[in-house]
């Protein structure tokens, strides 16, 4: 692949196309917070893709040989990590795992699904970091059940300035093979938003909760 600047943009073009990710500045989006958000983003829907799906496989691999070539293992965050982690997993040809949000209710009560070993290094895929709660929610049920977590990477973040503080706060590193920068660039270059909306983008970015209010 090419040089990091061009996979995190080509990434955001390939979410766009697919409408993974929707753009609507002038009709926001209302998340289940009550935040207000001119970005609406569901990576599944690149699972549709296989040209897609295989490009995001293949930049997660990569980064993870990078990052993290003492890795044992990947786990994914449920739901939206489990598809994506085990391409990852399968490509990389490591154990896959997945965690819940909580243990299960009925039968062995499981809450990490899967076969890992105390003491083992393993990398956590996820699909979408926003303030980064759920997906921190993984890292202590790993650490909890003995295993290491080396580190997290993501297809897309949102870059909010909570979620690097929550992610030094529990001491994980986080990498992402696209973010919030990169799409809002390509989606000026593709005519998906106009320089006028530009400045509102940027404040959202920056303070979600209070942007549309």
């Amino acid at each position: 692949m090419s040089n990091d600047l061009d996979i995190t943009k080509r990434i955001a073009e390939l979410l766009l196309e697919a409408q993974a990710i929707k753009l609507s500045p002038a009709k926001p989006f209302q998340w289940s917070s009550g935040w207000f958000s001119p970005i609406y983003c569901d990576n599944r829907v690149a699972l549709s893709y296989p040209d897609t799906r295989t490009f995001i496989k293949k930049a997660l691999a990569e980064l993870i040989r990078a990052k993290y070539p003492h890795a044992q293992a990947i786990v994914g965050v449920a739901t939206g990590g489990i598809a994506q982690g085990a391409l990852v997993a399968d490509l990389l040809e490591l154990p896959f795992a997945y965690v819940r949000p909580e243990p299960k209710k009925h039968g062995m009560g499981n809450q990490i699904e899967g076969r890992l070993e105390k003491g083992q290094s393993v990398v956590i895929v996820e699909d979408l970091i926003s303030t980064g709660g759920s997906s921190l929610k993984t890292v202590d049920a790993l650490r909890e059940a003995g295993i290491e977590v080396a580190g997290m990477v993501a297809i897309f973040t949102y870059g909010f300035q909570v979620a690097a503080d929550n992610f030094t706060a529990k001491n994980v590193q986080l990498d992402t093979i696209s973010n919030y920068n990169a799409l809002i660039e390509v989606a000026l270059e593709h005519n998906y938003v106009d320089a006028s909306q530009l400045e509102s983008l940027a404040k959202w970015r920056v303070a979600p909760e209070q942007w549309g209010k």
